[in-house]
């Protein structure tokens, strides 16, 4: 019960918020909000750093974080480069990506978080879970000089990251596919600072991309992301600005930051338990087309922050209370993300002369203007049914269960935007 007595020397809090990040701030400030005793702890001495992820977003990331004050610039096109260079362009009248500042995204949104009444703590680690005495859930944590920290909270939520030390303690089995990535920063870059390139081939993004990223300052982020073959990613990386190199005709300079990270692609089982809710990375909530998850992870810390309130509300942080969760969630955007699934296993099996296909067959026509009309970051594959069912030529290259995928999907709401082994 909510008014059980705390273990002895434990700090009693309603939720103890494991992750700094979007996830894990974006759950913290509503439920603040409505003056419970809110702790968020991150590992890390800066909210922000170091940064995540390449930070190109849709709209809809903007109007959930409540500002645009974080963004360097839109992006208005796209061009996809098959293994031989063949590439297609697009460009629309209007922004249809905007690329952030990553770190001013997350401190705007620990701000939000602070000001709504949460604590944040920097450097302060998760390390294990005690258990579950008098109602609340005991985790131990240790602060920035190394002092053992307990706190005893009603309700944990893990959004802690692609290695979430949450996700085990409470044992939530996560058996999805982490993807290696590795991002540089270049101060200046040739290209098109209005458009994003996304490169595909096997030799350098098995499973995935590489992306060119323009700034917003002269310069651009360029990175991959790839199988967990054993190869290490900044080997793919380094093979990635080869074709870089060769796409522009000269190497990419100086780069001034690196970031290395893990994407994990697929389904868990459970988003809850008791006493825990997971959120972001550390609940896989990240788009298996394109790895990115700063749409989902925010519109999850949505849906868990109001399911969270009513469990607390009602004194009752059961699995079974705390499924609503995981219902809404797969409600939303499950449909989403199991054709992206399904998607993406086709797309990985395909040897580099198909893809090179692939994209001369996006280039045939008028799919340009179908890829304008319907292309959507958070949800790609309403753009990749109408493809397919614009293309004749384009489901002749996939395998033929394509036909079906399109003929049955079914319309699922999609939130509008504002103005087997693989070949070798």
């Amino acid at each position: 019960m909510s008014d059980a007595p705390v273990p002895a020397g434990a700090e009693a809090w309603d939720v103890l918020v494991v992750g700094a990040g979007p996830a894990g701030t974006a759950v913290a400030r509503p439920l603040a909000e409505r003056g419970l005793r809110v702790l968020v702890v991150e590992e890390h001495a800066r909210v922000g750093r170091p940064v995540q992820c390449a930070g190109l977003v849709s709209r809809r990331v903007l109007e959930l974080a409540g500002s645009t004050e974080m963004v360097v610039r839109p992006v208005r096109g796209a061009s996809v480069f098959g293994p031989s260079l063949r590439s297609i362009s697009f460009r629309a009248d209007e922004p249809r990506a905007y690329v952030l500042d990553r770190a001013a995204l997350d401190v705007h949104l620990a701000d939000r978080a602070a000001r709504s009444g949460a604590e944040i703590r920097t450097g302060v680690r998760f390390d294990r879970l005690r258990g579950a005495p008098n109602g609340r859930a005991v985790a131990e944590l240790t602060g920035p000089d190394g002092e053992r920290q307990t706190v005893a909270a009603r309700l944990v939520v893990g959004a802690d990251g692609v290695s979430s030390a949450v996700a085990r303690a409470f044992r939530l089995r996560r058996p999805v596919e982490i993807l290696p990535a590795f991002e540089a920063e270049y101060p200046t870059s040739p290209g098109d600072p209005d458009t994003v390139e996304v490169y595909l081939g096997r030799a350098f993004a098995p499973g995935l991309f590489g992306w060119w990223i323009p700034d917003g300052r002269g310069g651009a982020r360029v990175g991959v992301a790839a199988d967990a073959d054993g190869t290490p990613a900044r080997t793919y990386f380094l093979r990635l600005l080869a074709q870089i190199a060769k796409r522009f005709g000269r190497p990419l300079e100086n780069p001034t930051a690196y970031v290395a990270s893990g994407i994990p692609i697929g389904e868990i089982p459970r988003l809850h338990g008791d006493r825990v809710l997971l959120v972001g990375d550390a609940a896989a909530q990240v788009k298996p087309l394109s790895g990115g998850g700063i749409y989902t992870a925010l519109r999850a810390a949505e849906l868990a922050s109001s399911v969270a309130a009513e469990a607390l509300a009602a004194d009752d942080l059961s699995t079974r209370r705390l499924a609503r969760y995981s219902e809404r969630w797969r409600a939303e955007l499950g449909e989403e993300f199991r054709r992206a699934l399904y998607l993406r296993r086709v797309l990985t099996r395909l040897s580099d002369a198909e893809l090179d296909a692939v994209v001369d067959a996006l280039g045939a026509g008028s799919l340009a203007g179908t890829i304008v009309a319907f292309g959507d970051i958070d949800f790609p594959t309403r753009v990749a049914r109408e493809l397919l069912g614009a293309s004749p030529s384009l489901v002749r290259l996939l395998p033929k269960a394509l036909g079906a995928w399109v003929s049955s999907a079914p319309s699922y709401p999609v939130p509008e935007l504002d103005p087997g082994d693989r070949r070798k």
